[in-house]
């Protein structure tokens, strides 16, 4: 499932008109997988301005010890956490590959069916 439009059911009201559209549980899918694809484009640019303050930081600190230290420890804790994200993707992807499994993919397909059929559990007939 990729998109909004493949996890939600239509509702259709007495004269057969789409009333609104419903998210199921599958929707949670959708969800984790956009969730993910932010949380990495915002780790992303939070690694590109911090390294942009850095870098304003060492041109503003006109030879003070203190500022240039400043701007030194900024730049290389954006270069650190940048490294630390690409690292754990990087972990994944190894699992991935030792393993089969697909640890980078968020999928719930099949979640909750038990893999028998419900077909003729319910006994017929009337009580």
């Amino acid at each position: 499932m990729s998109n909004w439009g493949d996890c939600v059911v239509s509702t259709v009201d007495k004269k057969g008109e789409k009333v609104a559209d419903i998210a199921t549980l599958a929707c949670i899918e959708v969800i984790v997988k956009n969730l993910f694809n932010i949380a990495f484009r915002l780790l992303g640019i939070a690694a590109f301005i911090m390294l942009i303050v850095g870098g304003f930081q060492y041109l503003t600190a006109g030879g003070d010890p203190k500022k240039t230290q400043a701007a030194s420890s900024t730049l290389t804790y954006a270069i650190l956490g940048l490294v630390i994200v690409l690292i754990a993707w990087f972990i994944l992807l190894l699992i991935e590959n030792f393993t089969g499994i697909k640890v980078t993919e968020f999928n719930l397909s099949g979640f909750g069916t038990g893999g028998g059929s419900t077909q003729g559990s319910v006994p017929s007939g009337s009580y």
